[in-house]
């Protein structure tokens, strides 16, 4: 099997089209080949590219840089890191006791009889000549 070439299109606004055109024209280039270029280093760089102005890009950067660029980090910070994600997992296994516990109460008082509930709209219904007394708890 070859590897064949596959095409992509979309479409751009007439300014945006525009500024491509003389952008490709400034590097002496057609407009695929600027699109080629940039998605072949979106490939090679593993999609962690950034289009800016030349003027604003940084300069070149050694050829011994890797990519994408490492930074170190204190262990502290490491290790803070994995606490958190420690606390984050404890607190998630709470809330998942918390919502059994819910559950299982829900469960338990849609089980018992309805003798046992009183509406308040029972309370104040049209018999409000009948004192008989309630006992909650």
């Amino acid at each position: 099997m070859g590897n064949k070439n596959k095409t992509v299109s979309f479409r751009v606004n007439e300014d945006a089209f525009e500024t491509l055109q003389e952008i490709a024209e400034e590097r002496d280039l057609s407009l695929s080949a600027v699109f080629r270029d940039y998605v072949d280093m979106l490939v090679a760089h593993d999609g962690q590219v950034a289009v800016l102005p030349e003027h604003e890009a940084p300069e070149e950067a050694p050829v011994d840089e890797a990519w994408p660029p490492k930074v170190e980090v204190p262990r502290s910070f490491v290790r803070e890191h994995e606490r958190l994600e420690l606390e984050a997992e404890h607190l998630r296994e709470q809330l998942d006791e918390y919502k059994q516990y819910v559950t299982y109460l829900r469960e338990r008082v849609d089980d018992e009889d309805d003798e046992d509930v009183i509406h308040l709209e029972e309370l104040d219904g049209p018999d409000e000549d009948d004192d008989e007394p309630y006992q909650l708890g």
